[in-house]
């Protein structure tokens, strides 16, 4: 009859190199076979002295399944070490986040809120007259108009007013800007809304700036303006 070698319960783990103060996890004990190499030797040599010359054991199968368990368990703290990572990850985004509260962005999108003045920012192909239509949060179309573009970055700043003169309120404002070139071709023109980050919400992942009630994830941002009196 085969005897069982008995695996021991506590395997300790070398002496940590960190301070006393470091972290608890990485000095106390493992209670994990991979931790030491000589456990495998140990279990393996004491299931062969007691093996029954009749019934001899399958050394070759055995050895094949202590490695796979010590690979998986090496595999679990690799996952644990890179949670570690995505954590010191997440405090890296949520310090760069905090840096834009108070500044003049300029981020990806369309939807600007209206307090005094909006502002859009536009990236033309080419050169092109664009038709500008500045809608409100129920699809009525408060201004209607054409604005010369230039190839490349330029601007729009609205006051509020349509074209009748008619005094909009603060709000939520959605400007469509559509273009053609001299031979009637479509130009392809990109908006940006331009405005002051008021908060970050850190309990999102990505952290989300606020900007006039709308949202954004730090890598919609395309410029940071700076402040400048008049």
């Amino acid at each position: 009859m085969a005897v069982d070698a008995t695996m021991p319960t506590t395997v300790v783990s070398a002496p940590g190199t960190g301070s006393a103060t470091g972290n608890k996890t990485a000095s106390t004990a493992t209670t994990g076979i991979a931790d030491n190499f000589q456990t495998f030797l140990t279990l393996l040599t004491t299931q062969l002295q007691n093996q029954n010359p009749l019934d001899p054991l399958d050394t070759n199968q055995f050895t094949q399944q202590l490695v796979q368990f010590a690979g998986i368990e090496q595999q679990l703290k690799s996952n644990e070490q890179l949670k570690s990572l995505v954590e010191i990850e997440k405090s890296a985004q949520a310090t760069q986040a905090l840096v834009y509260v108070g500044s003049n962005v300029a981020v990806d999108g369309s939807k600007a809120v209206f307090d005094k003045s909006a502002t859009w920012n536009f990236k033309s192909d080419k050169d092109t007259t664009a038709q500008i239509t500045i809608t409100n949060a129920a699809g009525q179309t408060c201004y209607s108009g054409n604005f010369s573009l230039k190839q490349g970055n330029s601007s729009f700043v609205w006051d509020g007013k349509g074209v009748d003169g008619v005094q909009f309120p603060p709000g939520t404002y959605t400007l469509t800007a559509t273009g053609k070139d001299s031979s009637g071709n479509n130009v392809a023109i990109s908006t940006e809304v331009q405005g002051i980050v008021d908060s970050v919400d850190l309990t999102a992942s990505p952290p989300l700036l606020s900007i006039g009630g709308q949202t954004y994830t730090t890598d919609k941002i395309k410029r940071v303006v700076r402040q400048t009196s008049t």
